[in-house]
């Protein structure tokens, strides 16, 4: 079971972010709860996210996989995805996969959500 915040930011031109922030592992055992949390949040209550990885201490292929599916959801209804706060133990990750140059990533959440909400596909 993994535990996902979640919060809802909206920016100054009135565009709703879905802030989530799972904690602990995002590995083979949880990513599929994290991939459905994307997909609900996406579907349901914006195109735009904010994934907050200050808590998570571990990322495996799987916990990527579920990035990756997120982050393709987000961009077929034309929204946002982004990464912030990535833990040093997982941002290794990242540069080893070379995902650090596939996601939008930021050093804070603030950033993140200030990043504006123009579309990733542009």
């Amino acid at each position: 079971m993994i535990h996902i915040e979640q919060k809802t930011h909206t920016t100054q031109d009135g565009t709703t972010v879905i802030v989530l922030a799972p904690t602990g592992r995002l590995d083979i055992t949880t990513a599929w709860q994290f991939r459905l949390k994307l997909q609900e949040c996406i579907s349901k209550l914006s195109r735009h996210i904010v994934v907050n990885l200050g808590q998570v201490n571990f990322i495996d292929s799987s916990g990527l996989t579920s990035l990756v599916a997120g982050m393709r959801d987000a961009d077929k209804v034309k929204g946002s995805f982004r990464i912030c706060n990535v833990h040093p133990e997982a941002k290794l990750v990242f540069e080893v996969t070379m995902m650090d140059s596939v996601f939008e990533i930021y050093e804070t959440e603030e950033e993140a959500l200030e990043a504006g909400p123009r579309s990733m596909a542009t």
